[in-house]
């Protein structure tokens, strides 16, 4: 009796062993299996962007079910049996023996389930018998911890087709573009037949089709609908060009896709923005132009809906390979409408005036700078709106000067998380200037307070990114900017009353920018729905033929916010403006804030500025020629006094020096002393 019980004891430790063994090679082979995948890049749409290559080189697209008909007929071809067998055709394995002993010259067929452990193991070239019984003990595995269902699955996404194409999604895509539930049964047929000999019976080899009509005749099923190998070709080429890695994802996608990857992009919308891109910069190579960039996002959730870094990412010429969303360029004017927010959050209005005329600062080494406006024109009094709507660049450096250099820089650096290209207390009062460096991402990404009522979320380029809000500035302020970009009438002066910024709808807002010597052409315009950035230069940093942010970002801007605005992404979503209110300013009806203090922040800027002589500057430095004059221009009519001598009176009169030297000149009225000191050298 205990000895019974002792050999059942045994057995028992034995069949478990041996299905703990078993389990153990069918885990191996699923594992295997799972690596095999290819994993793709699908936009918003669901449409694949990309497909990677398994560790083998191939393509290997994975279907979660397999097509009735392609399962009847695949089972018809290799193994008839499949359901009623446990792995094994007994009638082949006699064959094998006899073939093996010399008896026969038969060889037998492999079941599905023999064929699926050969490719899982990759030991379909080396037949001997040893690595006959490993086969039979993984087949036996497959068998006993998957359904027959599972089997065919695994076997049909695992089956090579030839050309990399491993699996009946990727073979069914790359040799006739269609999905497998949509194959004809010619089709069927041409890749059942490619089973034994992938490389010479493939559908774009010219054998092919005769080996499938010999075949459909062995099926018994009766079609002509075959696709011819050149055309299976073209299908090659275009699956593999269209598979090629995206230049502007590059940076965000892992080094080994190991899963599905879901993009917040729209690959038809990308697809035109690009064809846009291309087209216009053809146009605008006549004017030294040749490289371009675009970033379109839906806001407030920041999703990237579009990324274009190059014109054409396949051409080798013009820098086309580099991708120009993601490298930082100065920005021009388009940093206005930050410092102008910081301008109102600290105590100005659009209301706000602003004497626009020549001033001069002490920049880095001491260097005096004299601020110039685009037209190198100086405009006189103006209110900021004014200012804003047009471009000024003197109004925005006396804004700045207000806000304070120090206070905007901790804006750019703590607040919008800004990494300045270089260390941010170098650029002064240059950043009002344009002198600021920043790539199109990020700034379209900085832009999206504006439509998003203060508030900046995280980019997110994946639909299952995390969303990250952070509130930036105020609602009441940032409706002061809206309000201020989205009037085009303002800006008729400096842009014209017919131009490339001028769209049908009424809920839009902009910004352009062009940086020094017409290196770098912005644009950046928004509606509630959604944001759309531009920029248009060359990679190789040398300037365009006066390519303003206006006549370069700005026509190709004009045609994606087209598009944009006839999409469903237009929800034709207002601006609010429910903080705003009406003034009468000095010029006509303005727009502050409820409950502003109007006299207070229409002159804070004027009561802050103390200077009194207008010009010349202090320390200023001429050139010495007889009968040279300059201009002594004060605030009001004043007494002027040069080196202690009496020398006339009014808000304007002119001097002439008669010799080398510095002079000390004194202006005086009936409020306010002011003197400075000037020096006249030699050629």
């Amino acid at each position: 009796m205990k000895l019974k019980i002792l050999l059942i004891l045994i057995f028992g430790i034995l069949i478990v062993s041996g299905i703990i063994t078993l389990g153990s090679l069918n885990a191996k082979l699923l594992a295997v299996y799972r690596s095999n995948q290819s994993f793709s890049l699908i936009d918003r749409n669901n449409n694949i962007f990309f497909i990677s290559k398994n560790p083998k080189e191939y393509y290997a697209q994975y279907s979660d079910s397999i097509p009735p008909n392609f399962k009847t007929l695949l089972i018809k071809k290799e193994d008839r049996y499949f359901y009623w067998h446990f792995g094994f055709n007994f009638w082949g394995i006699l064959q094998v023996i006899g073939n093996e002993l010399g008896l026969s010259q038969r060889k037998a067929s492999s079941t599905i389930t023999q064929q699926l452990a050969k490719i899982l193991l990759e030991k379909e070239n080396q037949r001997n018998i040893t690595n006959k019984i490993k086969e039979s003990f993984y087949t036996i595995s497959l068998e006993i911890f998957n359904s027959k269902e599972e089997i065919l699955k695994m076997y049909a996404n695992s089956i090579y087709f030839g050309n990399q194409f491993q699996g009946i999604k990727s073979a069914t895509q790359g040799y006739f573009n269609v999905s497998p539930e949509n194959l004809t049964t010619g089709q069927i047929v041409q890749l059942l037949s490619t089973i034994n000999s992938p490389t010479s019976y493939n559908p774009a080899s010219d054998l092919n089709i005769e080996k499938a009509r010999i075949l459909s005749v062995s099926l018994g099923v009766k079609t002509d609908n075959f696709i011819e190998p050149k055309e299976c070709q073209i299908n090659i080429q275009n699956y593999i060009s269209n598979n090629k890695p995206i230049l502007e994802l590059a940076l965000y996608l892992p080094d080994d896709i190991n899963k599905n990857l879901k993009l917040t992009i729209d690959s038809n919308l990308m697809q035109k923005a690009r064809s846009i891109v291309s087209s216009n910069i053809d146009v605008l190579k006549d004017k030294k132009a040749k490289n371009a960039a675009v970033v379109i996002l839906s806001v407030p959730d920041n999703q990237i809906i579009t990324l274009i870094g190059s014109p054409n990412p396949s051409s080798f010429s013009d820098g086309y390979k580099i991708d120009m969303s993601t490298k930082p360029r100065q920005i021009g004017s388009t940093i206005k409408p930050f410092i102008y927010l910081l301008g109102f959050e600290a105590g100005m209005r659009p209301y706000t005036l602003i004497d626009d005329r020549e001033y001069k600062y002490t920049g880095p080494g001491g260097y005096p700078i004299y601020p110039k406006n685009y037209d190198f024109k100086y405009h006189g009094e103006m209110t900021a709106h004014y200012a804003l709507s047009n471009s000024i660049n003197v109004a925005a450096v006396k804004t700045l000067e207000f806000v304070g250099v120090e206070n905007f820089n901790q804006f750019l650096i703590k607040d919008l998380a800004y990494s300045p290209v270089q260390p941010i207390d170098q650029y002064q009062l240059g950043i009002a200037l344009g002198g600021l460096e920043m790539n199109l991402l990020d700034l379209t990404h900085y832009f999206s307070i504006f439509p998003s009522q203060g508030k900046l979320a995280s980019l997110k380029i994946f639909s299952d990114d995390e969303a990250i809000n952070k509130d930036i500035a105020p609602k009441d302020y940032v409706e002061l900017i809206n309000k201020i970009l989205s009037d085009r009438k303002t800006g008729i002066d400096q842009f014209g009353a017919e131009s490339s910024l001028n769209l049908s709808a009424n809920n839009y807002a902009l910004k352009t920018g062009t940086s020094h010597d017409y290196t770098d052409s912005w644009i950046v315009g928004y509606t509630p729905d959604f944001l759309v950035g531009v920029w248009v230069g060359n990679a190789d940093n040398s300037p365009t033929d006066a390519v303003s942010g206006q006549i370069g970002a700005g026509r190709i801007w004009n045609e994606i916010m087209q598009a944009m605005l006839n999409s469903d992404y237009n929800k034709n979503t207002q601006f609010d403006f429910s903080s705003v209110k009406e003034y009468q300013g000095k010029n006509g009806v303005e727009f502050g804030l409820v409950n502003d203090d109007f006299e207070k922040s229409q002159n804070i800027i004027k009561e802050q500025d103390k200077a009194f002589i207008l010009s010349p500057h202090n320390n200023d430095v001429f050139t010495f020629k007889i009968d040279a004059q300059i201009a002594l221009k004060a605030k009001d009519s004043a007494t002027w006094t040069v080196n202690g001598q009496s020398y006339g009176t009014g808000q304007e009169i002119f001097f002439s020096p008669k010799k080398e030297g510095y002079y000390e000149i004194t202006a005086s009225s009936k409020s306010q002393t002011e003197t400075i000191f000037v020096r006249f050298v030699g050629n």
